[in-house]
């Protein structure tokens, strides 16, 4: 089982360069998360797969465009609200001087993205002294990172679709591969799926739950029984979403990132089942932070097992 390589490690601040700061709100259940990356940046991309995203900054990072590197990555609960915690990160990075120069002063990168949380608890969510305090928490962070029902992940719930009385918690997880080469890919995903998540076994981690409190599975709803009535409408669209980071210390370039992302969407689709719907915003981000050299199908290979670890964690650690 991939779960026993020896190749794993224990998370994405494994990955130099990255650190990973939460702020919660246990009571609201909501939170965002913030990936600090090197002073100088990190060369990024991204991939958005689901059809109800709520993003910002992710148009920079195609290649083409003229900003190469960001600064930090934000993920937040909230919805589109959520967004605004990126102001506090910026924040956090300009007053260090961090950031894409100009003619006046460095303007941080913080791409972000959300999930959708707002039904969990108290309608609340991060805003700019959120997003701050993350990254304060990242900078003086030490040991693994925190994982569950924390940061982005507090109001985090997986298998949805027979409603949320019905679902599991979500959650975040990390997980990090190490290459026989040295090089290092890591993993944070913020598990918020109207489908189920599946481990190595092929069993269900977390999900719908039938009537007897045991396990539907969405997919076999859909595919036998169709969408409950009242589960169907527009009103659902961005109510889920999975988001991920993944890190590496091989150079690659902006389009190497984005096909890192690409590819670490495959953890996603087999760790979810069904992934990417139009209910869902699943977005994942790609950064490099270093030298070491490597293979693409070698770092796709660990971005897709990190990934799906990192999911496997968000259900069931914490």
């Amino acid at each position: 089982m991939a779960g026993t390589l020896r190749s794993v490690t224990v998370d994405i601040a494994d990955v130099p360069g990255i650190q990973v700061g939460h702020w919660t709100d246990a009571d609201a259940r909501t939170g965002c998360t913030v990936i600090l990356l090197p002073e100088a940046g990190a060369v990024a991309g991204v991939d958005v797969r689901g059809s109800a995203p709520g993003t910002r900054e992710t148009d920079l990072l195609r290649p083409g465009m003229l900003v190469e590197r960001a600064h930090a990555i934000c993920l937040c609960g909230g919805s589109a609200f959520g967004l605004a915690a990126a102001d506090g990160v910026m924040r956090y990075l300009r007053e260090r001087g961090v950031g894409f120069p100009t003619g006046a002063l460095p303007v941080p990168i913080v791409p972000a993205a959300v999930i959708f949380d707002l039904a969990s608890g108290t309608a609340a969510w991060p805003g700019p002294d959120e997003g701050y305090a993350a990254c304060v928490e990242a900078g003086r962070a030490a040991g693994p990172v925190p994982e569950g029902r924390v940061g982005a992940g507090t109001g985090a719930t997986v298998g949805k679709l027979l409603g949320p009385e019905r679902s599991c918690p979500g959650g975040v997880g990390t997980a990090a591969v190490r290459l026989p080469d040295g090089s290092t890919v890591g993993a944070l995903a913020v598990v918020n799926a109207l489908g189920d998540v599946y481990g190595h076994d092929g069993q269900v981690l977390a999900g719908a739950r039938g009537p007897d409190g045991s396990f539907a599975s969405t997919v076999r709803v859909l595919l036998e029984e169709g969408p409950p009535d009242r589960r169907a409408g527009p009103r659902d669209a961005g109510a889920n979403t999975t988001l991920a980071v993944v890190a590496t210390d091989a150079a690659l370039d902006r389009a190497q990132c984005r096909k890192l992302a690409e590819l670490a969407q495959d953890g996603l689709a087999l760790a979810i089942r069904p992934a990417h719907t139009m209910f869902d915003g699943d977005t994942v981000f790609a950064v490099s932070t270093g030298k070491a050299g490597a293979t693409m199908t070698s770092l796709g290979a660990a971005a897709v097992e990190a990934t799906w670890l990192a999911v496997e964690r968000a259900v069931t650690v914490g």
